[in-house]
């Protein structure tokens, strides 16, 4: 049987891991990097080919996955100078990023006569996940659609929930961040409180672990506050804070009142306009210690 071509636009944290196990398990892959020429290079080495640009990586491909950062880079790879629509042929695009909803289900419809299915199958869990093949995918689109992408995802996803039509998924991803946030938010204050109350991260830490309030988030954020991993959870502040602000704009055109949502999109706005937008998510923590005038775990 023959495989299809597959292409991945955005081999960074997610994306080279992700990659990484579409070439490793056999399928024929065409990337198209950015910035960053080492996962570029790993790549090709595994057996990946280079496009020089979206459009002759279309050219190349059956379908191609994105995993950048957000809808105006997703817009911009489409439909800009040498985009994938540029090819002008029949393309199943699976878009990874966590886009705004919105601009997602516009643009499937915008390119829909000309050829092209979008659908959006946003992530779940962390890069060490995506090189494991241990990702939550939630894909948006038509079954039959989904069905074909699906033998590829399965390469890089633990769990996949298909959400509904396209549009559904990237919705999805962001009420699933919107949790993860809010308790991002929710640990910096209790820390905050905790450090003004005279009690230690580790006896916050003693409390809460093997608790009801224990999950695998809460674990993430703590390797990073009681080992200082800065590595442990690696999504920078001003890409959460991206992600809120479309929620927000979300909860906006549908007329929902969102208050713990707009609580906690100014928790990481904060964190940016201070200047730490490239600081990753646990370090928040950190960050709102400082505010309050109490020791960061590390300090």
């Amino acid at each position: 049987m023959t495989r299809e071509k597959i292409g991945f636009v955005g081999v960074g944290l997610m994306g080279h891991g992700m990659a990484s196990n579409i070439v490793g398990k056999g399928w024929p892959l065409t990337i198209l990097g950015h910035r960053k020429r080492e996962p570029i290079e790993d790549l090709k080495k595994r057996g990946a080919a280079e496009a020089k640009n979206a459009r002759e990586l279309a050219e190349a491909c059956d379908i191609v996955f994105l995993c950048v950062t957000g809808s105006p880079e997703v817009e911009a790879i489409v439909n800009g100078p040498d985009g994938l629509a540029g090819a002008g042929k029949p393309l199943l695009v699976v878009d990874c990023s966590t886009s705004d909803p919105s601009s997602t289900m516009r643009l499937a419809a915008e390119l829909a006569p000309r050829g092209i299915t979008l659908i959006d199958a946003p992530l779940s869990r962390t890069p060490k996940d995506a090189a494991e093949g241990n990702l939550d995918v939630m894909v948006g689109g038509e079954e039959k659609a989904v069905a074909r992408a699906r033998p590829v995802i399965d390469c890089f996803a633990g769990r996949v929930v298909h959400t509904g039509p396209t549009g559904s998924g990237h919705a999805m991803k962001l009420l699933n961040n919107f949790v993860a946030m809010g308790y991002a938010a929710v640990y910096s204050e209790a820390l905050a409180l905790a450090g003004k109350a005279g009690l230690t991260p580790k006896v916050f830490d003693a409390v809460i672990r093997d608790g009801r309030m224990d999950c695998a988030f809460y674990r993430t954020f703590f390797k990073y506050v009681l080992e200082r991993d800065r590595d442990a959870h690696k999504f920078a502040l001003r890409n959460a804070l991206k992600d809120m602000n479309y929620l927000a704009a979300f909860a906006q055109a549908t007329d929902v009142a969102n208050p713990l949502q707009a609580a906690t999109r100014n928790s990481f706005a904060t964190a940016v306009g201070l200047g730490r937008g490239d600081d990753y998510v646990p370090m928040l923590s950190d960050i709102i210690a400082e505010l309050n005038g109490v020791k960061p775990a590390g300090g």
